[in-house]
């Protein structure tokens, strides 16, 4: 899959989720296979971005490229700015968010709000593409098939969008208005394949083998996007486009590699991050991983008690010297 003069190598990329996609996770996925991992949202109003949350969504100096930057705003020249700055600071890709539907972004009419106004849309869309453009750099789209079920009009800003300069959409099955409740659904995003001629990427539901290929057969989609479903299990990517290539799927990771893997992650969270950020974070990250080992409850409440990462480390990797009883999940 082609956005911009960058050729992805794979069709499996990483879902841009707040609190979830940081540096070492996002490097983890790539690392696995995801091709492309783009960075959590950034508000527009850079008079934010020296906060050490900000830095940290920005272009890490060891990231693998194409780095990814995701930007949510609702004025179309703060979002020029931040997507001059962002190129500025080692963004290769530019990414508008109109697809999260939390409250504290949606009442502020960004995010998947945008969706109900598509004139402050397409005034987005051209003031990020048309300052991108000045530097090269490509631009694409994550959106929802609507504000909602009685509102769906992806149909619409997809053309605005492809009128518009934008190299790619990404499109949740959901609207606004599901959150991330019931079951994605792809017919909207089939049809949107259909009526543009710019690369569509899936996203929604995309827990097991099952989906994957259908969701690639009946929309026509050029690529899918996890989200959810990698928590815990960054690997996934492996087995993922081992299984688009072959048609198979791998032997899983052994108990022992995961482990291998797991505690790498979260020593990589306490470097960036610190003590006291880094251990607060990696509590979310551990439980995941837990949860997808089929450990019990128990020990992710003795995990959460530890307050320095040498202790939080330790413990971990006490837990981790026995497989549990039960079989891993791999589902979402």
């Amino acid at each position: 899959m082609q956005i911009g003069s960058y050729t992805l190598p794979s069709k499996l990329l990483l879902a841009p989720m707040a609190g979830i996609t940081d540096p070492p996770f996002r490097s983890l996925c790539r690392r696995f296979g995801a091709g492309l991992a783009t960075s959590e949202m950034l508000t527009s109003d850079i008079t934010l971005w020296d906060s050490k949350k900000s830095l940290y969504r920005l272009p890490q100096p060891n990231e693998s490229e194409p780095r990814s930057v995701q930007i949510a705003g609702t004025d179309p020249k703060l979002m020029a700015e931040a997507t001059q700055l962002s190129i500025t600071k080692g963004a290769q890709i530019i990414d508008i968010n109109f697809g999260c539907p939390a409250k504290k972004v949606c009442n502020k009419a960004a995010g998947s709000a945008l969706m109900q106004d598509p004139e402050t849309a397409r005034a987005i869309i051209r003031a990020v593409t048309r300052t991108a453009a000045t530097l090269n750099v490509p631009v694409t789209l994550k959106m929802r098939t609507g504000w909602s079920r009685k509102h769906k009009n992806a149909l619409e800003i997809a053309k605005i969008a492809e009128d518009n300069q934008i190299s790619a959409l990404s499109i949740h099955g959901r609207t606004r208005q599901d959150g991330y409740s019931g079951y994605a659904e792809y017919e909207t995003i089939r049809r949107v394949k259909q009526a543009v001629s710019i690369p569509v990427i899936a996203n929604g539901d995309l827990r097991d083998s099952r989906d994957l290929n259908f969701v690639l057969s009946y929309t026509g989609v050029d690529a899918l996007m996890l989200g959810r479903v990698t928590q815990g299990q960054p690997w996934i990517f492996h087995r993922y486009n081992t299984l688009l290539e072959t048609g198979t799927l791998p032997e899983d990771l052994s108990f022992f590699q995961k482990a291998q893997v797991i505690l790498e992650h979260i020593k990589q969270i306490h470097h960036l991050f610190g003590t006291t950020i880094g251990v607060k974070l990696a509590r979310k990250h551990i439980g995941w991983y837990l949860d997808r080992l089929a450990f019990p409850a128990n020990k992710k409440k003795t995990l959460f008690g530890a307050t320095t990462s040498e202790s939080q480390v330790q413990l971990l990797a006490e837990v981790l010297v026995n497989p549990p009883n039960k079989a891993p999940n791999t589902g979402r």
